[in-house]
């Protein structure tokens, strides 16, 4: 969403992507127009949970004792690789310098007997760091580490393959967890960390085959980034950069300040399904300059009410949405599990606004308004390859963009009862738009022509949906607002087979 913010200043899934582009996904048949199922999801009510870690030490564990600081890191420093330690009921502590951590060796597993936290006392940065594989942290509290912005708890150097499972990462500044390749996070609870639950960023590479699974996310971002650094785009309960294949599912996202999940800048082949995402300030979800995904099954509810509430109420009459699609899109030329992004049998209840599609005119490679600097799109490795006289020409012309293109928004309800809401008409909208091109000004997306594609002829459909309550549609720019049978009607053509009730409730 950052992207949004530059340019009204200017212009006002457990599997890898190892899976060939098939065309489609894998979806069954959806059911008959006009009767999507609702999803049957459950919270993962990970964090009231008891801790559920051995009593005692596993045969071969080497034993850590709380009473002794520094026990575990120095133990791990003197044992061999693949070692297990086991953590004795009571508060661990860390050496008193912000830089003391345990750097754990490959194959290393760390299990917490119940009541075993690890606790950085506002003295320590980190927990755990360090480029070792396969690393294991399970049912161990993790709490109080002071990560500097941008910067994470847990796996701080992101190394590749750990396993972060039933854990509890709570209550430290900058992200409870980093990540790094392979990375599995399970059945864990990632909650009041100032910043993220999980950045799931890798410095200099791409992150392949994450699974974010079975977990509770809560009220992160209690440092307010985005107050204190409006328009970072540095909030949310998880983060994505630039993660191929990915698989979120079953994870209970609420509460969170700012957006429940964020995946921003060149992240490719994600399933999202049978999540909750609710009660989030901001977005449930927001899926920014990427490709190729599927969003099925989920609950979505009650996100959005204080961003975009406070929006509105500041004049702004953007339809900041709950499920935000910003300038990513499906792209057959990048393998992936699909080439488009599918979004269906989801249930949007009571959220601020609903689906916005959105691309900015002028932002792509090598642009003043590309708010992620020094970045291109996966098409094109060399930013500086997109400039004039090139870029008017394809096939620069077209790969030089990220395009919301190719979306399919097909099998969903759409409830909204504004008295629960305490809202008028202006959040419950769907839209399709960009704003007109005018920056900077050797750019060839000036004009209308961005609004134009985005809206006709990038393939972006919604059909066989269900809404229920006073619904609007917003398509080319923010001023084209629509009732459902112009919606649907020529040049729009949009939610064939959808039907439409303005009564509110389920």
């Amino acid at each position: 969403m950052k992207g949004r913010k530059r340019v009204m200043a200017v212009a006002a899934l457990v599997l890898s992507a190892t899976a060939g582009c098939t065309g489609s996904s894998d979806a069954p048949a959806r059911p008959a127009a006009g009767t999507p199922a609702a999803p049957s999801v459950s919270p993962a009510r990970v964090c009231a949970g008891p801790a559920a870690g051995p009593a005692r030490a596993p045969a071969g564990a080497v034993t850590v004792d709380p009473a002794v600081v520094g026990d575990l890191a120095a133990k791990t420093r003197s044992s061999p690789p693949y070692t297990t330690f086991w953590l004795r009921p009571g508060k661990h502590r860390l050496a008193p310098d912000r830089y003391a951590q345990v750097v754990p060796k490959e194959g290393n597993r760390y299990l917490g007997a119940p009541g075993a936290v690890l606790d950085g006392r506002r003295v320590n940065q980190y927990a755990f760091g360090g480029g070792a594989r396969d690393v294991t942290v399970r049912h161990l509290t993790v709490q109080r580490f002071v990560a500097p912005n941008n910067e994470g708890v847990v796996n701080h150097d992101m190394a590749d393959g750990w396993l972060i499972e039933h854990a509890t990462i709570q209550y430290n500044s900058g992200a409870g967890l980093m990540a790094g390749a392979r990375q599995r996070v399970r059945g864990s609870c990632l909650r009041g960390n100032g910043q993220y639950g999980m950045n799931a960023y890798k410095t200099g590479d791409s992150i392949r085959g994450l699974v974010v699974e079975g977990n509770e996310i809560t009220g992160n971002n209690t440092d307010d980034w985005e107050r204190r650094r409006p328009g970072c785009g540095c909030s949310g309960g998880v983060k994505f950069w630039a993660v191929d294949g990915a698989d979120v599912r079953g994870n209970w996202v609420h509460g969170n300040r700012g957006a429940g999940l964020w995946a921003d800048n060149n992240n490719n082949d994600f399933r999202i399904e049978n999540n909750v995402l609710e009660d989030n300030d901001g977005a449930a979800l927001i899926y920014e300059t990427s490709y190729n995904a599927v969003i099925r099954n989920n609950m979505i509810r009650r996100n959005n009410w204080v961003e975009g509430r406070g929006r509105a109420d500041r004049g702004d009459s953007f339809p900041f949405a709950t499920v935000y699609v910003s300038e990513a899109g499906g792209e057959p030329r990048i393998r992936a599990r699909t080439d488009k992004i599918e979004i269906y049998r989801n249930v949007l209840e009571n959220n601020w606004n609903g689906i916005t599609l959105w691309e900015n005119a002028d932002r792509f490679c090598n642009s003043p308004a590309n708010t992620s600097t020094g970045y291109c799109t996966l098409l094109v490795k060399d930013a500086e390859r997109c400039a004039r006289p090139a870029i008017a020409a394809a096939p620069l012309h077209s790969d030089c963009r990220w395009k919301t293109q190719r979306v399919d928004i097909h099998g969903n309800r759409f409830l909204l009862d504004a008295s629960v809401v305490e809202c008028t008409a202006e959040c419950g909208r769907m839209a399709v738009l960009a704003n007109y091109g005018t920056y900077p000004d050797w750019s060839p997306y000036r004009g209308e022509r961005v609004a134009e594609a985005i809206t006709h002829r990038q393939h972006n459909r919604w059909h066989d949906n269900v809404y229920r309550g006073p619904w609007s549609f917003v398509a080319g720019d923010p001023g084209r607002e629509l009732d459902s049978g112009q919606w649907q009607s020529t040049p729009y053509q949009q939610d064939a087979g959808s039907t439409f009730d303005p009564r509110t409730g389920g």
